[in-house]
């Protein structure tokens, strides 16, 4: 097997489960708690594994640093946050495999690079799918607010970006490092958000059900984000901006089997609309890395 099937069948796994986690963290915690603290957490741990690796970065790289932290980490740790307090993680998931398409789109908007007619069609197969599968999902389950579906769909164009971006200037750049540096610019807005998120004033922390979240956000920050962090970064270099984003064609597939075995609803059309983006992820990705 080649390395980079090896490090997207590993990611898969380890970001097809990040949604569930997602989902019992918020049951003690809020959504800037979660976010906040998934990103402190994942700060200390790669400073104890990585520091080391900040000296190899030149004083030139740490504005892409910067901004591939804001858009690859910082914002969608907040968005997902939000948006699983009205959607199931398995419809957030499906939403989330929508960024191999998002690499296409900014990488043709932004970045110049050139997308084929195939491409060009996966893009609108994976839009109807979007729409079909938020509609029945919001049929489905009347009492929950998929308009917060919308903070997914922001989250993946900002990951494509970051794809874009680690792929084009940051190619020569250790995983590590840049896993690690992302983390150090992006630790001191979280902990400002922490704090006015009233974490050390109200949260109980005696509370059993605080108790198993923050040992979930321990367990999402650790592999989730960091270890994951640092796999991905070597997958984009390895491969291609595509087939690295296209771990989320696998990761649906997890965190479905996570969302029913949590008694999530998920019906037949809802898994027919997920074929149709999941199809359009597929002829983004065909035949490219």
């Amino acid at each position: 097997m080649q390395k980079k099937w090896l490090y997207l069948i590993v990611l898969s796994l380890i970001w097809g489960s990040s949604f569930i986690l997602i989902k019992k963290s918020l049951i003690g915690l809020t959504p800037l708690q979660l976010g906040a603290l998934r990103i402190l957490f994942t700060t200390v741990f790669l400073l104890l594994i990585g520091f080391k690796s900040i000296s190899k970065i030149q004083k030139h790289e740490w504005k892409w640093i910067t901004i591939s932290a804001l858009l690859g980490t910082f914002f969608p740790a907040f968005l997902f946050a939000y948006a699983e307090t009205e959607i199931d993680s398995a419809v957030a998931s499906i939403l989330n495999s929508l960024v191999p398409i998002n690499t296409i789109i900014i990488g043709s908007l932004i970045f110049k690079i050139a997308s084929s007619v195939r491409q060009f069609i996966s893009i609108i197969i994976g839009f109807i799918g979007t729409v079909f599968l938020i509609y029945l999902s919001a049929e489905l389950n009347p009492t929950h607010n998929y308009l917060y579906a919308s903070f997914i769909l922001i989250a993946t164009l900002m990951y494509a970006a970051n794809v874009n971006i680690i792929k084009k200037h940051m190619q020569t750049m250790s995983p590590m490092a840049i896993a690690v540096g992302n983390f150090v610019v992006i630790s001191i807005p979280a902990l400002v958000v922490l704090l006015f998120s009233n974490f050390f004033t109200v949260v109980d922390f005696k509370e059993p059900t605080v108790q198993k979240s923050l040992i979930y956000v321990a367990i999402l920050a650790v592999f989730g984000t960091a270890l994951a962090k640092i796999m991905f970064n070597k997958l984009v270099q390895i491969s291609t901006p595509v087939f690295a984003s296209s771990v989320t064609y696998l990761m649906p597939i997890i965190a479905l089997a996570w969302g029913l075995f949590d008694d999530e609803i998920f019906g037949l059309w809802q898994l027919l609309a997920s074929a149709i983006i999941l199809l359009g992820v597929y002829l983004a990705n065909k035949n490219k890395g």
